[in-house]
């Protein structure tokens, strides 16, 4: 049991607090003519991709002249992003009333490895559902593309740590990726990793419990 008092939580967003289904968009990617997209010998090329983009090395626009060079006809801006991110499903109400309950005890913050393509669009997706700014929902959102490094990076960990003002000890990281858990502990943060789409079923019995 952690000897420190959580005050602050970190939320991974993807599985977490997001709906995502990766499946569609290796199925959108193929149907547009990178016939063997992510299959054996060409993963490497697609991670290197998303990764860069991810991590903010790489612009939407370069992105999305690299998907053109591997099919065979042009397409435009909007069809890759719409492929990019078929991924993105919903974000329930429910996991949203929860964290909206938490701020009234924690801080709330949001650590997520994205791209300016799948910001725009969840951003877009949850203000025509919930009325009001995906910003608003977070004290404070930290985005991989923004911050020029990605997780498992222990440093997009302490940045996030040291911009947000918080101690690691009293901060818990929830993520659906035990690697990005793992690294989080290792700077001193508690950590909880679930299975995606099991936050409301694992938090609040981790809170509970008095497991932190």
């Amino acid at each position: 049991m952690n000897s420190h008092p959580i005050r602050n939580i970190i939320f991974d967003l993807g599985g977490v607090i997001l709906n995502i289904d990766p499946q569609l968009t290796v199925n959108e990617f193929r149907e547009m003519g990178w016939g063997d997209f992510y299959e054996e010998g060409t993963k490497s090329l697609a991670m290197e991709l998303f990764f860069k983009l991810e991590q903010g090395s790489s612009t939407p626009e370069a992105f999305r002249n690299a998907v053109r060079k591997m099919v065979p006809h042009k397409l435009a801006d909007h069809t890759i992003d719409k492929a990019w991110t078929a991924m993105i499903l919903d974000i329930p109400a429910d996991r949203i009333g929860y964290i909206e309950e938490l701020k009234k005890h924690y801080r709330i913050f949001l650590l997520s490895n994205t791209n300016e393509i799948h910001r725009l669009k969840f951003h877009q997706d949850f203000e025509n559902s919930f009325g009001y700014s995906f910003y608003d929902l977070f004290e404070r959102n930290f985005y991989s593309h923004e911050m020029g490094t990605r997780k498992p990076n222990p440093e997009i960990y302490e940045k996030t740590l040291m911009l947000a003002g918080i101690k690691a000890e009293e901060t818990l990281f929830i993520d659906d990726i035990e690697e990005n858990t793992i690294a989080a502990k290792t700077i001193g943060m508690n950590v909880l990793h679930i299975q995606a789409g099991t936050l409301l079923e694992r938090l609040p019995d981790y809170l509970e419990k008095g497991q932190i």
